[in-house]
């Protein structure tokens, strides 16, 4: 029997309340901006069962979440929430119910015999109970899940500069932190990821002046922060690092000392981006975004594989029933979700989770399929946003990338249906396969257009990398691509990390490693020649440094510590040293290094609940194996 209390809740309701709260987190300038897509609420009354054969007489006590309500329910006796209860050996059966307006309903039962653990049930009134849900972080009946509680570390400036009629204070690095300004009065301070952001009073994104009793700023990101008008001294400055503590299981050192430090820095950036959630950036949206998570999950299978925090994000995105409108408003992010299941399914075998998302996984794709043309193609409404990237294409009528998304995400729909609706979704793959072929396809171009209807017959790199990805061009075609499309500097260039994860990834599948490696280097190097600590959410080699944080149409619109620019970790780690998972969970897995770009390597990723720690010494390779410890499995932490 566990010895641990945890706090208990509702499947997913835990993830939407702080989803809530993470998405409603932005202040841009002064003014607060919540995300600007339908935000899915969670439960406010539900009902916990377990059912206990005592052999002995014991005691224990229910705790609620802060701002709750309810009874406990003995047999047939109800006791107040809070207080001891006496209960005799016997069989007996235990209920407690609770409403919150303001938090995820969740209870704490501790006692000798009477615990909250993975045994309970719970019900919200509508269908049968499921176990209820729980994690690691909340077992301490102080510290309820209405607020996460950050593990802070304590970083001093490493420089004070007079410049300006102010000071400005530089960190050694990036930081989520609460920055703490003790001395006289209130001053207003301006956070900067950048040090001309923080300079730059009037378009500086966040600035605030501490709190009164605690002199600290709310937590944001920040490098520098600047107090104008105080000279220094005048004030005692430091930055409280509060983060979620997910230890970082990969490390990677080679012969290559620029690659070391683009895996390093990488690693910094994927860090401050993970947290309760995996979020696109830590500065300007701090927002749980669909295409960001779907390249994390890519990521952390090799950096922390930590189960949970991609788990809690993809339940986080899940829409809510009715499915009305798509995840983050975005129509590809609807498709991207559904793959999202997939790749996390590889790395865990959680078909638990995949289970209780199926029937969302189902609603979605309705909506998504009820939005085909005439021709079968899906089509975005007035209300959807459909991006794929960053990018200039021709959007007069439905684009390529998205309907070879829709054929993937079919693929995967079909993979997980039971065995009586499998045949619908292949069907429907294979009939829209045909009509990509039949109006995207141009054989004069050697490649797929944008879209059909203009007449253009325009080609951009996106569909095109889909239809190597997703195995819509077979090898003899992918080849062709990479030469009319890829390598073909006559196509506009992508200059997001979020496409170019894609490309290089296409590129490796056709096995062009050193072209991916002199890009890796000029892209993520050229990022570090600029002084760059984290990776940034799109980047130019041929604009100055001065130009650089622009985007959007604002001076510092530009995100510098971006999730997707996180991308080497698994481009090095799945295609260079060759490790991937060979079965769901990884526990079978494959290794197959590609000796000649390293004389010498030492390095150690998460697979399948092991830590493999891989060697290249004198030109052998070397892999030993060591469980992780504490590693949670499919079936732990619901």
């Amino acid at each position: 029997m566990e010895q641990t209390s945890y706090w208990l809740w509702y499947p997913g309701d835990f993830e939407r309340y702080h989803a809530l709260k993470q998405n409603f987190s932005r202040v841009e300038r002064g003014f607060g901006w919540p995300a600007f897509w339908k935000s899915e609420g969670f439960r406010q009354r539900v009902v916990f069962r377990r059912g206990y054969t005592l052999t002995e007489d014991t005691s224990f006590t229910v705790r609620a979440v802060t701002g709750a309500v309810g009874y406990v329910l003995l047999d047939e006796q109800k006791y107040p929430i809070g207080k001891e209860i006496s209960c005799p050996a016997g069989t007996h059966s235990l209920a407690v119910h609770v409403g919150c307006i303001g938090c995820v309903p969740s209870i704490y039962v501790q006692g000798a015999c009477i615990r909250s653990d993975g045994g309970w049930k719970v019900g919200d009134f509508d269908g049968e109970p499921v176990f209820a849900a729980y994690n690691r972080y909340f077992t301490d009946p102080a510290r309820d899940p209405s607020a996460w509680a950050y593990t802070e570390k304590l970083y001093l400036p490493v420089s004070v500069e007079a410049v300006n009629g102010g000071t400005l204070y530089e960190f050694e690095t990036e930081l989520t932190a609460a920055l703490e300004v003790k001395g006289e009065g209130l001053p207003t301070v301006y956070l900067g990821e950048s040090r001309a952001e923080a300079l730059d009073t009037k378009n500086c994104y966040f600035f605030c002046s501490p709190d009164a009793e605690t002199r600290r700023c709310p937590r944001q990101a920040l490098r520098y922060a600047f107090l104008p008008g105080c000279e220094p001294g005048a004030y005692a400055v430091r930055a409280i690092h509060q983060y979620v503590d997910i230890p970082v299981r990969a490390r990677f050192a080679s012969d290559d000392g620029e690659l070391n430090r683009i895996f390093t820095v990488a690693a910094h950036t994927f860090s401050l981006c993970s947290g309760v959630f995996l979020l696109d950036g830590i500065k300007r949206d701090k927002w749980i975004w669909g295409g960001d998570a779907w390249q994390s999950l890519f990521v952390n299978r090799y950096l922390t594989a930590d189960r949970e925090l991609e788990k809690r994000t993809l339940l986080a995105l899940s829409p809510g029933e009715p499915v009305t409108t798509h995840v983050n408003t975005i129509l590809d992010y609807s498709l991207i979700w559904l793959l999202s299941i997939e790749t996390y399914f590889e790395s865990y075998a959680d078909e638990e989770l995949v289970r209780m998302l199926w029937p969302r996984m189902k609603s979605l794709t309705a909506l998504c399929m009820s939005q085909r043309d005439e021709y079968g193609f899906i089509v975005g409404r007035k209300k959807d946003w459909v991006f794929i990237d960053w990018a200039d294409f021709d959007r007069d009528g439905p684009l390529c990338a998205e309907q070879m998304l829709l054929a993937e995400a079919l693929r995967v729909m079909a993979r997980f249906a039971p065995a009586s609706e499998r045949g619908l979704y292949e069907d429907a793959r294979r009939a829209l396969l045909k009509q990509i072929e039949a109006f995207f396809w141009d054989g004069e171009k050697g490649a797929y257009i944008d879209s059909f209807r203009s007449g253009k017959r325009r080609v951009t790199r996106h569909a095109n990398i889909f239809a190597i990805l997703f195995d819509i061009a077979d090898d003899r075609r992918g080849r062709l691509l990479a030469d009319t499309v890829l390598f073909n500097d006559e196509i506009p260039a992508i200059t997001t990390p979020y496409f170019r994860f894609f490309e290089l990834e296409a590129l490796c599948r056709l096995g062009y490693l050193d072209e991916v490696l002199a890009q890796i280097k000029a892209y993520w190097g050229g990022m570090l020649r600029l002084g760059a600590v984290t990776f940034w959410e799109e980047y130019d080699g041929a604009k100055p440094l001065e130009q650089q944080y622009e985007m959007y149409g604002d001076p510092y619109g530009k995100s510098l510590c971006h999730a997707w620019a996180a991308s080497p970790i698994y481009l090095l780690s799945r295609w260079f040293v060759g490790l991937r998972p060979q079965s769901p969970g990884g526990e079978e897995y494959e290794l197959r290094p590609q000796t000649r770009f390293f004389r010498s390597l030492d390095c150690s990723f998460p697979m399948g609940g092991k830590l493999l720690h891989i060697r290249l010494e004198n030109g052998q390779w070397n892999v030993e194996e060591t469980q992780i410890m504490g590693y949670s499995s499919p079936c732990a932490g619901r």
